[in-house]
Formats: C-alpha cells, sequence, structure tokens
C-alpha cells in the first residue's frame, strides 16, 4: 500500500509549473532513502495526461505497471501474477497542483498537499525532478529525462 500511495503522488505531480499542459511523458529514476541511509532506485518509463490518468511502467529492478485514474489505482505485477486494485480516497490534480507551486529559485518551485511538501525543478519549462518527505520519513526522488510534454 505504501508504494501505491507514493506512485500516486509521483504521477499527479509530473507537470511544470505556470504552463499549460494537457500530458507529460518521461523515463524516470525514482529513489527512496529512508532514515538509516538505506536506498531502493527504480527506473522506468511514465506517462501522464489530464484530467487525472498515468501509467508507471517500472522496469527494474522488478516489472510492474501501475494505471492511476481518477479514483483508482491498479498495480499489476507479472512477477507473482498478481493484480491488486485500490479506491483513492480523494481526487489528486497533479497538473493544477503542480501550476500552483511557488518560485523558490531560478529553477526550483515548492508546493504543499496534504501537509506534504513537494520541491520540484524546473529547467527551460521541463520538470526535470520531484522530491518530498514521505510519511514514513523517507526521502523520495524523481528524476525525468527524455520528457515530452503535451505529446
Amino acid at each position: 500500500m505504501k508504494l501505491v500511495l507514493i506512485f500516486v503522488l509521483f504521477i499527479k505531480l509530473s507537470s511544470a509549473s505556470l504552463l499549460e499542459i494537457s500530458s507529460f511523458e518521461a523515463d524516470f529514476t525514482q529513489t527512496i532513502t529512508d532514515e538509516k541511509n538505506k536506498i531502493l532506485k527504480y527506473n522506468g518509463h511514465l506517462f501522464a495526461s489530464k484530467p487525472n490518468n498515468a501509467s508507471w511502467n517500472y522496469i527494474s529492478p522488478i516489472k510492474k505497471q501501475v494505471y492511476i485514474s481518477r479514483y483508482e489505482a491498479t498495480v499489476v505485477e507479472p512477477e507473482i501474477e498478481q493484480v491488486i486494485i485500490r479506491r483513492i480516497s480523494s481526487e489528486f490534480d497533479f497538473f493544477s497542483l503542480v501550476q500552483k507551486a511557488k518560485k523558490v529559485s531560478k529553477n526550483n518551485y515548492v508546493t504543499v498537499y496534504n501537509s506534504t511538501k513537494y520541491n520540484i525543478e524546473i529547467n527551460k519549462g521541463v520538470v526535470e525532478s520531484i522530491s518530498y518527505l514521505d510519511q514514513f520519513e523517507n526521502r523520495v526522488k524523481i528524476v525525468f529525462s527524455k520528457q515530452k510534454q503535451n505529446h
């Protein structure tokens, strides 16, 4: 369940501030660092589109697909032949959330959702990374590459 919540938040934040974005696609590296500095690293591909749809395709270290719609998350784990479908407690519009982020320095923006502060790095109008401290005190950072907006 922890990963599903993290995925939902990541997906919902994948757009650039102050821009009109209707879709975002990119490769990503997701790093989760716990309080003992143990690091988990995932790689994959993300596609998100308005209003609230996203697909996270994890490639390594394991294959997994996470599909997000307005109020539902579906996690497909082919290696263990399992599918999990979860209701999302509230709608979370990541495109408008990021558009509301406040600029704090040249390429850095900050926004808050449910008492969690998200740091968003934007370079030349394109989201480069998103980082935050999750509800378990893990430091989470997603770095994007090969980004396509409104594609």
